[in-house]
């Protein structure tokens, strides 16, 4: 499944295959590097899905194996554009509040947005390791990230605040907040991940599909770049000083973090000496931001400290 069109967030988007197992023991980054990982899926899986697609075809009354064929085609396409639809919907309120920081602001906590679908063979692969139901409405249930979205910022103040922003649109429902930044993963991975509920408006009902928003710093995006492509050469069978040095390597890429910010503070707190209009070059401080309790029961921690 491709990425399709959507409003210009960015130029650049994630491949349809780039989603893989989060439950693994040692490499638990994220679901959006770990493309071609887990094992293959079962082709029981496909006939069963095949199966119910087919039954569906003949509740509609296609009789014929062209018209079923058709009709299966059908709703494998509906199936799809639902979440490419849910998934350009969020692209559009990253795309406003990007343009939005960038035309009337001198700061924008937004640098760069990718976003992909899953394929199928990616979903099946995730079906048979959930053991979820190998039916269209199982897999609407039980898997919430064939349509994701990656934001990456700046700060780590940033990932809260870009949170905060899409969490507060009235018509997005926050299904769940995974803060790994407050608590990293074992490998050290730091990130915000959010799934929303999006509505998708058809001709003749509102769809609600899952979309998974993951925020991270530039230095942690970086780091799980670099971890997947590990684990992609040594078919995630990594050894364990690797895996020692890439846990080293997360905590170098948080203490930057956290660097950078007191950076930013000092550079601010200078700015503040001198008259200047809007919130300055290097944007305002977490202390000049909402609370975003609302989201985040503990707050957001300070700059690169999570408990």
């Amino acid at each position: 499944m491709s990425s399709g069109s959507a409003p210009a967030a960015d130029s650049r988007s994630l491949s349809a295959e780039d989603h893989g197992p989060e439950t693994h023991t040692a490499h638990t980054t994220t679901e959006m590097e770990t493309a071609g990982h887990g094992t293959a899926p079962d082709t029981d899986m496909y006939q069963q899905l095949l199966s119910q697609l087919n039954d569906d075809a003949g509740k509609n009354g296609q009789t014929g194996v062209v018209p079923r064929m058709m009709d299966i085609r059908r709703q494998l396409t509906e199936f799809q554009l639902h979440y490419k639809f849910g998934m350009d919907e969020v692209l559009t309120k990253i795309n406003i509040l990007r343009e939005e920081f960038e035309h009337t602001r001198d700061y924008s906590p937004i640098e760069h947005v990718n976003y992909r679908l899953k394929s199928l063979d990616r979903i099946m692969d995730k079906v048979q390791r959930y053991g979820c139901e190998p039916t269209l409405k199982g897999i609407r249930h039980a898997i919430r990230d064939i349509a994701g979205i990656r934001i990456t910022c700046s700060f780590v103040s940033d990932s809260y605040w870009v949170a905060e922003m899409l969490c507060s649109q009235p018509d997005l429902r926050v299904v769940e907040v995974k803060d790994y930044i407050r608590r990293p993963k074992p490998n050290g991975y730091q990130s915000l991940h959010v799934i929303l509920q999006v509505p998708v408006f058809l001709s003749n009902r509102t769809e609600f599909v899952y979309v998974e928003v993951q925020i991270r710093t530039v230095a942690m995006d970086f780091w799980a770049s670099l971890e997947h492509k590990i684990y992609y050469t040594y078919e995630g069978e990594v050894p364990g000083d690797i895996l020692d040095e890439l846990r080293d390597a997360a905590e170098k890429a948080a203490a930057l973090d956290k660097q950078m910010a007191e950076i930013r503070d000092r550079v601010s707190s200078l700015k503040r000496q001198a008259p200047t209009s809007g919130e300055g070059a290097t944007g305002p401080t977490p202390a000049d931001r909402p609370n975003p309790s609302g989201w985040f029961s503990e707050g957001a921690p300070s700059e690169g400290s999570p408990e």
